[in-house]
């Protein structure tokens, strides 16, 4: 007779040992990964590894072969909280996201697999960053993040991912563990059809005939080898051929190169960058409000005029706002034509909130119309905006004008988005950086810091100049929050030059 199922009293206070003793320690494992329940993931190689535990591993454990009738009471728990559990589109957006982080710091695979942030420049490799703690993935989270790439026919990044699925497969051969979804036949066979798609028949080949070594009666593996083979018979040049994998073209972003060279710098400026005209200063605006706090201003850049107000906001302020946030959070959108859209080139998450929710967004709102001398009050300016940008979260190179009279921006009846006031909310180890790409500098996240720049010259034309991007985050938690302000109501807060370009 099996074993009586507990009730749920009892599954809810047993689980853990359940967990720990069905599925090989694999809760400890999860556990492990998170053991400051405080903080938030920073390591985006443990954020995906994490995600990976509870949307896929801890699946495959429950329903293993070893998850038979005497876990059953395991099984009903799992179903309980299964809902509330990562989503596959999460797994993939944290996959997606390493690859992007891979793109853009040009991130070896092989060190990231160690947990190593190394960045590969011709012949030369150096660290991008040393985490406190190495955390190395395992040959089946490297596999789910190249079957990401391979399901979406992106070779490029298919390819390394795999292949170091391969390599650490290899070297475990014959070790199995319960919560793996795939194994070295599995990558073998992703990685060989990968290269045959990529044009290197020749390495597709020797792969298949490797996975044949291990599962000899598979039939398609079979045909594929004979087929590969008269391939080759056929075009022999093809055997030593090297095959050139293009990386998947993005047509909307003509600045590629700059944005990703700034985002490199992680903030950090050549010498030619201070220059004598740039200045610190403490900053009353002549207004009462600053007399006795004002704010200390660091001019980054002149031509587009960019200011830096450091402490502008305090820690239990930037708390606060991401706490009032929280809730609200959706997919950030952008705007097309008359329509708003979710897009690859923006990824994060935000919300808006209205001054009225909480009496110290009104303080703030006084604190920033002390600080620029704009009127920040609705419909002269938008609602506070709060992003959260999450694992590589990033928004590739736009500007906060409208460009377009289609634009949604023009509903509100209050003129374009004169200036951009941009608080950092959080501090992050690594990237993340405001870069802005025509001016060809790059400002790093500054913890309680906001950082101001006029998107549009005084003859309300846009300043092409502020283009600008924010980084991928390589390592942290990346929260700022938007103030934008329009021009009708601004008129003689800021009067219209002598130039109609100045």
């Amino acid at each position: 007779m099996g074993r009586r199922c507990m009730g749920h009293d009892d599954q809810r206070v047993h689980v853990e040992e359940k967990l720990s003793a069905c599925g090989h320690l694999f809760y400890d494992k999860v556990l492990s990964l998170h053991e400051d329940s405080t903080t938030p993931v920073a390591n985006p190689l443990l954020a995906f590894t994490l995600i990976k535990r509870l949307q896929s591993d801890w699946r495959n454990v429950v329903h293993s072969l070893e998850a038979s009738e005497n876990i059953q009471a395991l099984k009903e728990g799992y179903e309980k909280v299964e809902q509330d559990l990562p989503a596959f589109e999460d797994l993939e957006g944290a996959a997606r996201a390493l690859m992007r982080l891979q793109d853009v710091y040009m991130l070896n695979v092989k060190g990231l697999a160690r947990g190593v942030f190394q960045r590969v420049t011709g012949s030369a490799v150096t660290d991008l960053y040393s985490p406190r703690r190495l955390f190395s993935l395992t040959a089946d989270d490297c596999f789910q993040v190249g079957k990401v790439a391979y399901d979406m026919g992106d070779y490029y990044h298919a390819i390394p991912w795999l292949e170091e699925a391969v390599s650490l497969f290899r070297g475990s051969y014959g070790e199995w563990k319960t919560e793996d979804e795939a194994s070295l036949e599995d990558a073998l066979d992703h990685l060989a059809f990968a290269y045959f798609q990529a044009g290197n028949v020749s390495f597709a080949l020797s792969l298949s005939r490797e996975f044949l070594l291990y599962s000899p009666d598979h039939k398609r593996m079979a045909r594929n080898v004979l087929k590969y083979e008269r391939l080759l018979a056929e075009n022999p040049n093809q055997a030593v051929a090297e095959a050139v994998i293009q990386r998947p073209n993005v047509p909307h972003l003509q600045t590629r190169d700059t944005y990703e060279e700034l985002c490199q710098t992680l903030g950090s400026q050549p010498t030619h960058y201070q220059i004598p005209s740039l200045s610190c200063s403490y900053e009353t605006n002549s207004s009462p409000y600053l007399l006795l706090q004002p704010i200390r201003k660091e001019v980054i850049h002149l031509e587009p005029y960019v200011a830096l107000y450091h402490d502008f906001v305090s820690d239990l302020e930037a708390q606060k706002i991401r706490e009032l946030a929280e809730p609200w959070l959706q997919r950030s959108v952008v705007a097309s034509g008359e329509k708003q859209l979710e897009v690859e080139y923006r990824i994060s998450k935000s919300a808006w909130l209205k001054e009225t929710i909480d009496p110290m967004l009104v303080t703030l709102d006084h604190r920033i119309a002390a600080l620029t001398g704009l009127d920040v009050q609705p419909p002269h300016a938008e609602y506070l905006q709060v992003v959260n940008y999450g694992i590589g979260g990033h928004y590739e190179p736009h500007f906060d004008h409208a460009t377009s009279l289609s634009s949604p921006l023009y509903r509100m009846k209050s003129g374009n988005r004169v200036a951009t006031f941009m608080i950092y909310l959080s501090s992050v180890e690594a990237g993340g950086a405001t870069s802005f790409i025509y001016a060809n500098f790059s400002v790093p996240v500054v913890k309680n810091a906001a950082l101001f720049w006029w998107n549009l010259h005084r003859s309300g034309a846009g300043d092409d100049d502020t283009l600008h991007a924010g980084c991928p985050v390589l390592v942290g938690d990346k929260w700022v929050a938007n103030k934008w302000i329009h021009e009708y109501g601004q008129e003689f807060r800021r009067p219209c030059g002598s130039s109609p370009e100045d």
